[in-house]
């Protein structure tokens, strides 16, 4: 996993509607960048919609939240639509926004090890610097560790 201090990966994805998004769009604004494993599972989901019922705290504190996964476009836009996200989700079908943060990797399910996301939240400041890193997610209260309630 990245370390706080490091400088966050540069990266170019695309969101659920095709747009190009890049961290430098996020310059000036802090970012809340996290990586999770299936659109519509329900630990994805939890942590989704605690993101999303939360999401104006997020914005009034300057903070941008942005969601990455392996999921198509197409299947990021039903994830939006049915759960009424409020923030866009990047599509890295091909690992390398999930390789270059340090989101893949083994992980054990069920006992056994597998190669998958791993879920993974980074803050990233104004400048482009990770200041917080969380490895250990609790999906359903994910706002309250990132703004350490």
């Amino acid at each position: 996993m990245l370390q706080k201090g490091t400088k966050a990966p540069d990266f170019e994805g695309f969101d659920e509607n095709g747009n190009r998004v890049c961290l430098s769009d996020f310059k000036g604004k802090k970012l809340v960048l996290y990586f999770y494993p299936k659109d519509s599972t329900p630990g994805c989901t939890a942590e989704a919609c605690d993101l999303r019922d939360n999401y104006h705290r997020f914005l009034s504190l300057g903070y941008e939240v942005l969601g990455v996964s392996r999921d198509s476009q197409a299947s990021h836009r039903r994830f939006i639509e049915k759960q009424q996200l409020p923030f866009h989700l990047i599509s890295d079908t091909d690992l390398t926004l999930l390789k270059a943060y340090e989101a893949w990797g083994i992980k054990k399910m069920y006992g056994k090890e597998t190669e998958g996301t791993l879920r993974t939240t980074y803050v990233i400041d104004e400048e482009g610097v990770i200041v917080e890193a969380i490895s250990k997610v609790n999906t359903k209260n994910h706002t309250q560790q990132l703004l350490g309630e």
